[in-house]
């Protein structure tokens, strides 16, 4: 050890290998920071304009954003890298977003894609990955619905606790955003009003199994939630996630806006403002001066980022990959294997007594490509979680390598594409959104919200004035990389765009052998022109190699395999109320499916509906509860098609508790079965769904449930038995 005159990071980490405990070792290291060293752990390094300048001139994130670097004492700061699609910074590999991942129902495959992100991650120089985005998305119209898993909190939790746990195997992984951020346009601005029993077993219930899952950090909100910014909300960042769930990891702001009173956030829970030096920087020394704020709240604080980064440097001392991973050959057909599993096979009608999918590439002599989504890289938003690798397979791209024998021809405009049908073998119709259509809506916040000046420091020199102007969408200085004014949003409509629903209808009156992919992130009301076209695909925003993907599902060398993450209902009208301007909302446990059945409607496509090239059989279900908290599943699962395919099981709870949804999630797994393959399938459903929050515990609600294994929410079709809970 040390002595303790000039103990450095590097000896802390020295005693925890030899066995000194975590605590005291923080401890030790603590008491060795001057004042002025503890308060820069509490933001980060760069001044506020120049930071600004860069991500609004050069690019959001190309190196790590560093927060309490302490080089006397080789202390590395947090070294932080956005997400969720990938690493942002450098030219990493870009996977489908997480939705499309909700869809493939299977976190194994997310775990994978956790452990390759991690590793991009540290060999670029970070050591704690903001990708871990468990929102739960109220109304599909949300701006960044792409970023999340999809409307289930169960999905939610398991997908979002394996991408953590596999990126933990190398970086620190943060899950975000806490909580109740679902609305983009007024998200710095909005009050969200909820009820403490809905709050914590809806809207909480993600974010509670990743922090019981280890996840190292908590990013808080934008949004304030019952009348307090959740970056300085005492009830959500010290009451329920460090007293009620025992978090013991530390708590980042969002980005800029994220606190609004800066000796509150410290004592209420906040640990560090990101990413620059702005409002702490200028107020805490004042607020310590005058006793508006003690020192043991900046210690707590301290403490916390300290251990965290200790911990984290032993527990991940075996990573260490090279700067080759990156973008690397296996991290590309793993795009590409995430980009084919995710895609969902919504329609697939017979013309001519075949159906129209898979295609037969003997078959095909001409295939036309048309769409002004066709040739274009479409990996997503372009605010924070845009990835920027050096290649993107476009779905002409993909069509054209997986056909490799047949004259593949591309219109964009719809009077070529109409031109084009009748004189093919089949047309393949990309439609859908782009970064326009739905993001993240970056600025111009201040036009839209003149309250947050006050979060900035005074711009004091020309340069500074200027980047204000940039900021506040007074001048379009901007680079080219930098982040652009008024970008996504959230949606305007549902609906896809005026000129791909007129596209539709010109080439299917052409040719009935029609493929319609829709590239989207949430659910599109269809209702104008499904019924003409005999098989459609939702193909997502997906990826870097997502044409391979599109290519691969198409011609069938992967089974359409995906499931919606979210139910697509037949019209607005069934959908919670949606302002995007509001300044104050209300969110109850009334929505997606939950809201459907209720209402008693038929959704148009379910939560967890997707066909596949072939057909299966279930039966003998046994189902029995282990403890309080999990129900062992058993089934038997046939395939009894022509084809290999995979059958993804959906355990449902049918219940007829007062208000309360008549069917709720509790688990879900997928198994690849040959043709003719029977398997048992056994998976844990959890009865966490099924919990009430009452005098500040949870229990169970009813002591004896219906168990389906479904398909889909509401499939005809399932196999159940009886679980009674003792």
């Amino acid at each position: 050890m040390g002595s303790h005159g000039e103990y450095t990071f590097n000896d802390a980490i020295t005693d925890v290998k030899a066995g000194q405990s975590l605590v005291e070792t923080t401890q030790i290291l603590l008491s060795q920071l001057t004042k002025e060293e503890r308060l820069s752990l509490l933001d980060g390094d760069v001044e506020f304009w120049p930071g600004l300048r860069s991500i609004l001139c050069d690019r959001y994130n190309r190196t790590p954003y560093v927060h309490g670097a302490i080089p006397r004492k080789h202390i590395p700061g947090i070294k932080f890298t956005d997400g969720p699609r990938g690493v942002v910074m450098g030219s990493s590999t870009a996977f489908p977003v997480p939705m499309a991942r909700g869809a493939t129902w299977d976190v194994e495959l997310e775990r994978r894609v956790g452990d390759a992100i991690g590793r991009e991650a540290k060999a670029q120089g970070a050591n704690y990955f903001a990708g871990v985005c468990v929102n739960l998305p109220r109304h599909p119209a949300w701006g960044r619905i792409q970023e999340t898993y999809g409307e289930d909190p169960l999905l939610l939790g398991e997908f979002g606790l394996a991408l953590t746990q596999s990126v933990q195997k190398h970086v620190m992984a943060c899950v975000k955003h806490y909580a109740l951020n679902s609305m983009e346009n007024a998200r710095f601005r909005v009050d969200v009003s909820v009820e403490e029993a809905v709050l914590h077993e809806v809207y909480l219930a993600h974010f509670r199994r990743i922090v019981e899952g280890g996840v190292a950090a908590v990013m808080s909100s934008y949004n304030s939630v019952n009348g307090e910014w959740a970056g300085q909300n005492r009830h959500l960042l010290t009451e329920i996630l460090r007293d009620q769930w025992g978090f013991d990891g530390l708590v980042m702001s969002d980005f800029i806006f994220g606190l609004r009173d800066a000796a509150a956030s410290v004592k209420n829970g906040l640990d560090i403002e990101a990413p620059f030096r702005q409002q702490r920087a200028r107020k805490l020394p004042r607020a310590l001066e005058s006793g508006e704020l003690d020192w043991k709240y900046v210690d707590r604080a301290c403490e916390r980022i300290l251990r965290k980064q200790i911990e984290f440097t032993v527990r991940t001392e075996d990573s260490q990959p090279s700067r080759d991973v990156v973008f690397c050959d296996e991290h590309r057909a793993l795009a590409r294997e995430v980009a084919a599993r995710s895609m969902v096979l919504l329609k697939n009608d017979t013309v001519d007594g075949k159906a129209v999918l898979p295609l037969q590439a003997e078959s095909l002599s001409r295939v036309a490509v048309v769409g002004r989504l066709a040739n274009i890289a479409n990996t997503g938003d372009k605010g924070s979680s845009q990835v920027f690798p050096p290649g993107v397979v476009t779905p002409l791209d993909g069509i054209k390598a997986a056909l490799p024998g047949t004259e593949v021809l591309f219109a964009d405009s719809v009077a070529k594409a109409e031109q084009l049908a009748s004189q093919v073998d089949v047309v393949i119709c990309i439609v859908g959104y782009t970064h326009e259509d739905e993001g993240e809506y970056v600025v111009p916040a201040l036009q839209d919200n003149p309250a947050l000046r006050d979060t900035l420091p005074p711009a004091t020199t020309a340069e500074e004035r200027e980047t204000l102007d940039i900021f506040e969408g007074n001048s379009d200085k901007g680079g080219n990389g930098g982040i652009k004014a008024g970008a996504g949003g959230d949606r305007n409509s549902l609906r896809l765009r005026e000129e791909d629903e007129k596209l539709i209808p010109a080439v299917t009156a052409h040719n009935p052998r029609t493929i319609v992919s829709v590239i989207t992130a949430g659910a599109v009301i269809m209702e104008s022109w499904k019924d003409r076209v005999p098989a459609l695909l939702i193909s997502w925003y997906s990826g870097s190699e997502g044409g391979h993907g599109l290519g691969d599902v198409l011609l069938g060398k992967v089974d359409a395999s995906g499931r919606l993450p979210f139910s697509i209902p037949t019209s607005e009208a069934y959908l919670p109320f949606f302002n995007r301007n509001a300044a104050e909302i209300y969110y109850d446990r009334w929505f997606g499916q939950h809201m459907l059945d209720k209402l008693g409607v038929k959704a148009e496509f379910p939560l967890g509906f997707g066909l596949s090239y072939t057909t299966f059989a279930v039966d003998n279900i046994i189902a029995e509860s282990v403890d309080k908290e999990s129900i062992q599943v058993a089934v038997n699962v046939q395939n009894t098609g022509r084809r290999p395919g995979r059958f993804i099981a959906q355990a449902y709870a049918v219940t007829n508790i007062p208000d309360f949804p008549t069917r709720v999630l509790l688990g879900f797994a997928p198994v690849d079965l040959d043709v003719g393959q029977k398997t048992k399938m056994r998976f844990l459903a959890s009865t966490r769904p099924l919990q009430q929050w009452k005098a500040g515990t949870f229990t169970l609600r009813t002591n004896q449930i219906q168990l389906q294994v479904a398909s889909f929410a509401g499939d005809g079709g399932a196999v159940s038995t009886n679980v009674s809970f003792v």
